[in-house]
């Protein structure tokens, strides 16, 4: 096959077929084609989109591209969960740990940053010794003994996604409604938990911001869990403004011990919970969701979920001296105060730039190549409804360099707006997504 001819098809808006899709990421991974040549097919499919069959092609070759592992010796159900991504979204690092305390292995397969969006294994990587590269055996071991293990792709675990997850990141092509389900899928079915909860993020600071897109990616998600197997349900959450205080690597970690110790942001604690609740009734280990949320608050308040944490670090070669200390933690030689300019409250804080602006300071990549600073980020000491006064302290810079540490400080008042009123603050969790994803087969997901 000729990769160009590939790129063309789907240039002119053409269905690829199964044997195409397969030659391709093949050829990729082993590279036989170059990176240029895929970046041009990405952003085919961003413009022209993809029909079912083609991403769930897309979903199932990206998983076969390397291990197909079996989860059968953990010997009970298991459950991951999955964010689309968002700012300041530490989630996975607090609901993991308490789920596989409340008696629910998670096998989580995690990815890294994208766009303005944070990632799991980078904020892991912040606690120095901590691998995230796990071998098979490894994995599932680390699983049945202790309830929790959390790993990236490798060269072992969809591999081509992994190469494929970096250069969309850099080519403009985060956004795309296939894209984004068969990345997630293709490294969820390579583990094959028996379930799988999505935190569809919703709003200024998610990868897609239409609600007619988020409840289109919250269906085919569903739909690809449905046709493999797996039980699935999708929650969509709000994400106008940073989830928790915390954006970046090192601080969003210690937030997440934070909130594991019960000292944890209410947004962030909500979100949680919701989440960790639909975990469990997908595991079956609770009756409903009252039931659910229980558990997991004695898990909170016993310290289990700390301990599964710990434990998780310590297994993955981390310094688990950490989980006590998070003063442990990587820290920005430079931090800037951000001052209100007026006396009201927070009408709103613009999550996308807030991401933006972390990324700058070097949290995230620009480039393919670069390296995140895992020190540097945001603090966020003033969420949407709170009063402010003039020259109070209402954010935080963390930077590696006093240039850019004064930039972002700058970038971070206009992104931050104060009003006379109070606004509504509503809920985080908007709604619950169970079906979804029948659309007929010519339908084209963008």
């Amino acid at each position: 096959m000729d990769i160009g001819e590939i790129i063309a098809a789907k240039r002119d808006g053409r269905r690829l077929s199964r044997e195409q899709i397969e030659y391709f990421v093949g050829a990729y991974v082993r590279g036989a084609i170059a990176d240029y040549h895929l970046a041009a097919l990405l952003m085919a499919v961003y413009l022209n989109g993809m029909t079912w069959d083609e991403v769930y092609h897309l979903t199932m070759a990206m998983r076969d591209s390397g291990t197909v592992l079996d989860l059968g010796p953990v010997g009970s159900a298991t459950v991951d969960k999955h964010s689309t991504g968002g700012v300041g979204d530490k989630v996975s690092l607090v609901v993991a740990p308490l789920v596989a305390a409340a008696g629910v292995p998670v096998p989580m397969v995690s990815g890294r940053g994208l766009g303005h969006t944070g990632g799991t294994l980078d904020k892991l990587e912040s606690i120095p010794g901590l691998r995230t590269d796990l071998s098979p055996d490894a994995f599932i071991g680390q699983v049945r003994e202790s309830g929790l293990a959390i790993m990236g792709q490798s060269e072992r675990i969809a591999p081509a996604d992994g190469k494929l997850y970096a250069l969309r990141d850099v080519t403009g092509t985060v956004g795309s409604v296939p894209l984004i389900a068969s990345s997630i899928m293709c490294k969820k079915l390579a583990v094959d938990p028996d379930g799988l909860v999505f935190d569809i993020k919703v709003g200024q600071g998610a990868v897609l911001t239409t609600e007619q897109d988020i409840r289109r990616l919250a269906g085919l998600l569903n739909r690809i869990g449905r046709a493999a197997g797996m039980k699935t349900v999708a929650v969509l959450t709000r994400m106008d403004q940073p989830l928790g205080r915390a954006v970046g690597n090192a601080v969003e970690v210690a937030e997440a011990i934070g909130c594991l110790s019960g000292e944890g942001p209410k947004d962030l604690l909500e979100v949680t919970l919701a989440l960790g609740a639909q975990m469990l009734l997908l595991a079956g280990a609770a009756d409903d969701e009252t039931e659910a949320r229980d558990k997991l608050q004695d898990m909170l308040r016993s310290g289990a979920g700390l301990r599964s944490f710990r434990e998780m670090v310590r297994r993955q070669g981390g310094r688990e001296e950490v989980v006590d200390d998070p003063g442990q933690l990587p820290e920005a030689p430079w931090r800037l105060k951000v001052s209100s300019p007026g006396t009201g409250y927070i009408g709103s804080v613009n999550a996308l730039e807030v991401g933006r602006i972390s990324v700058r300071l070097g949290a995230g990549r620009q480039q393919l190549d670069d390296r995140v600073d895992h020190s540097v980020g945001v603090l966020v000491h003033k969420k949407v409804g709170d009063a402010v006064s003039k020259g109070e302290i209402m954010a935080e810079v963390l930077a590696g360099d006093e240039k850019r540490g004064l930039q972002a400080a700058k970038d971070i008042s206009r992104a931050v707006v104060i009003s006379e009123q109070p606004p509504d603050v509503p809920s985080l969790v908007m709604d619950i997504v169970e079906g979804g994803g029948d659309e007929p087969e010519e339908t084209i997901y963008r």
